[in-house]
């Protein structure tokens, strides 16, 4: 089975969090926590930073690894590196998602969430509390 190693930005700002749904794709209509691909050559936080520059037009600053989820879709398994981030500069503009949403804790389960991130959702909701 082939195997695909992306990047997940979990955005944090005024008590909220950053969810995206996908504009294109097999998944289109699903929501993410906004990444993609790391390139050769790259680390995984350089390919967040580039990834969220790409997509949202935004500089964010690249916190803790929160979660390495390993998850098997039917045509390849997906290792997702998932980092705690913040907004450097720029707000978000939506130049590859449907649609985006400032989520608070307790609304996280208010989307339908890609399976690789549905998995995140209880543990994001404990740890979120904690940092507060």
């Amino acid at each position: 089975m082939k195997s695909i190693k992306v990047v997940a930005a979990i955005i944090l700002h005024d008590n909220l969090i950053f969810a995206t749904q996908r504009g294109y794709g097999d998944f289109k209509g699903g929501w993410e926590f906004p990444g993609g691909k790391v390139e050769p050559g790259e680390s995984p936080q350089e390919a967040l930073v580039r990834e969220i520059r790409e997509e949202l037009s935004m500089e964010i600053e690249v916190g803790e690894l929160f979660e390495t989820v390993e998850y098997d879709y039917p045509a390849f398994h997906l290792s997702m590196d998932c980092f705690l981030c913040k907004i450097k500069s720029g707000t978000p503009v939506l130049l590859e998602h449907a649609a985006a949403k400032w989520l608070k804790p307790e609304e996280l389960s208010s989307v339908a969430w890609l399976p690789a991130d549905l998995g995140l959702i209880e543990q994001l909701k404990g740890k979120f509390y904690e940092v507060q």
